[in-house]
């Protein structure tokens, strides 16, 4: 087949598969370029999940009406001259592609008034050429309506998902936005249904409660109040959730560089790394992080839809974000308490005996004490570095323990309950971390070396970690293909069951050294404490709470669940109808 030079129109739809990929790229465009524009209100309607028709209309700064044909030819644009030009962008658009890739796979009509000018223009789009023009009166701003969206391009049509899920993708590009920009009004409308309308206030808790709902909105806590995270040339700001708002995956945490929204792997784990200890495992935070980052020191120009861009040096970066993070969170990190109470917790009179006999409630020197069933929610933070604020435990009065499994305390604002296996974890996490930061390894000797058979499975992590593992106190030596001679642990896995916490660790494979390092302490730390349903004695008890005192951070153990939670003596008083 003979080189030949392809069809314009060809041509045209081809470049624009790279950057309308459905119909949440035109909005995404179109948004952009409104946001350009200055705008300040911005509303956007679509029908049938964007394929019927989209509408975007601001109230920005319009098109010149000798510049509005001008304005949908390719590489068009207004907001740079040169190629330097791009690595000192205040604009979210910058390559002129938007407009003539969206009439190259739809019909548009557009109608734009300069600001100051006394009319507007008016144009209209058939298969990527003029159809009508002419000129007209209207305020100043753009409105872009966008129908029949790849008609002419069936076999993109093909790929996509149903109309609600195109909807779906529309509203989080607005909402996204709206996140970015709280002082722009944002409207959508889908199906003639307003989905979001937000203030313009310029406060991110107001956009936040439209998205997410009040009770999300008042549980998120503000980056900059806590001080921020980055150096003088990168700040962090933005909003995050407490702990104990959570979701089944990571889409809800926004990222945004100089008010761009990108997607960045590094970046989402930086934010996850600051919640580290405290969520349970396959939970997600959310969050609303905004780095503002000097212009040259990032590159916009790496993807056709602008979605990801390339950092100087991302380590910084994502140093920052990870501080910022843990340093709002270890703020906002109280002790749980108890904050609603539902009704009272009857058993029916024939298992009432029984229960009393076999599961006393809370048990105080001998007498039973009965307390309603409660609905309970908790606040924490798991934090490694030295430098992170303590969250100081009270001290506490022991009164007894339940169930052989919580320890009952008084302290100065109520009633404590100490799920002790997450405590002592918690503390011999803690003792762990000081050991290796301070090189002052604890480590006990076994009086008979004992060997360690693994699969071979097992045997080709142990191989890439022994190094790790002999920096925690496990002295091995190899002793056939799968084997090895144990010599050493560490001295809070003495008399405990180690191999199966060694075997445990093996068979989590693939982790980095810092987080295989990071997860053989959490399993030590497990292996190593008081059992759950384990009797202890007084003095047992108070050694346990005193060193609870001591650590940074009481509320959880390692793997996130809450260590203690308070029922203070104003929710006694409650329970108690006195006040």
């Amino acid at each position: 087949m003979p080189i030949v030079l392809l069809d314009p129109q060809v041509i045209a739809r081809i470049a624009a598969g790279e950057v309308i990929e459905r119909p949440s790229s035109v909005v995404k465009e179109l948004v952009e370029n409104a946001i350009d524009a200055g705008a300040t209100q911005i509303a956007v309607e679509v029908m049938g999940g964007g394929l019927e028709s989209i509408c975007v209309a601001d109230n920005g700064c319009g098109i010149a009406l000798d510049d509005l044909e001008l304005a949908f030819q390719r590489h068009a644009t207004s907001k740079i001259q040169n190629f330097d030009d791009m690595f000192a962008l205040n604009t979210l658009g910058f390559r002129g592609e938007a407009l003539p890739s969206v009439v190259a796979v739809a019909d548009v009509e557009i109608s734009s008034c300069q600001t100051g000018a006394v009319g507007g223009g008016k144009m209209e789009f058939r298969d990527g050429k003029v159809f009508k023009k002419g000129s007209l009166g209207r305020s100043h701003g753009t409105s872009i309506s966008v129908a029949h969206l790849f008609q002419s391009v069936p076999a993109r049509l093909k790929f996509l998902k149903s109309r609600h899920t195109e909807a779906a993708h529309i509203a989080m590009v607005v909402s996204q936005y709206a996140t970015a920009y709280p002082e722009v009004k944002f409207t959508l409308a889908s199906d003639g249904k307003t989905s979001l309308s937000t203030t313009g206030s310029g406060r991110l808790s107001d956009v936040l409660m439209q998205i997410y709902g009040l009770e999300v909105a008042r549980n998120m806590f503000d980056i900059a109040q806590y001080g921020g995270g980055g150096s003088a040339a990168i700040k962090i700001s933005g909003m995050v959730a407490a702990p104990a708002i959570v979701r089944s995956n990571n889409n809800y945490i926004s990222l945004f560089v100089n008010r761009r929204w990108v997607t960045s792997r590094r970046l989402v784990y930086a934010v996850e790394e600051a919640y580290h200890g405290l969520l349970m495992i396959g939970k997600h935070p959310i969050a609303v992080i905004n780095m503002e980052i000097p212009p040259s020191d990032i590159d916009v120009n790496i993807h056709p839809t602008k979605s990801e861009v390339k950092i100087k040096d991302e380590s910084e970066v994502f140093g920052a974000v990870q501080r910022a993070v843990r340093q709002a969170l270890m703020q906002t990190a109280p002790v749980s308490t108890v904050t609603e109470s539902s009704t009272a917790y009857h058993l029916e009179p024939a298992y009432q005996a029984n229960f009393v006999q076999q599961r006393p409630i809370v048990t105080m020197y001998g007498q039973h004490v009965s307390v309603s069933k409660t609905m309970m929610g908790y606040d924490a933070l798991q934090s490694f570095s030295s430098q992170t604020p303590r969250a100081i435990l009270p001290a506490l009065r022991l009164l007894g323990q339940l169930h052989n499994s919580y320890i009952v305390a008084e302290g100065p604002d109520g009633l404590y309950l100490i799920d002790q296996h997450a405590a002592h974890e918690r503390i011999l996490f803690e003792k762990l971390i000081r050991e290796r930061n301070t090189a002052q390894l604890s480590v006990q000797a076994l009086l008979n070396p004992e060997t360690f058979d693994i699969t071979p499975a097992q045997a080709a992590v142990l191989s890439t970690h022994l190094g790790e593992l002999s920096q925690s106190g496990f002295l091995l030596e190899e002793f056939g293909a799968n084997s090895y001679i144990v010599r050493t642990v560490p001295s809070v896995l003495s008399g405990k069951n180690w191999k199966s916490m060694l075997k445990e660790l093996l068979e989590t494979t693939g982790k980095e050294n810092s987080q295989f390092m990071e997860h053989l302490m959490a399993l030590s730390a497990c292996h190593g404490a008081v059992r759950f349903g384990q009797m202890l004695t007084e003095d047992e008890m108070r050694e346990l709470l005193r060193q609870l005192e001591q650590v940074d951070l009481p509320n959880t153990c390692p793997h996130g669940r809450p260590a203690l939670m308070c029922l203070t003596y104003e929710q006694l008083g409650k329970e108690f109808k006195r006040v």
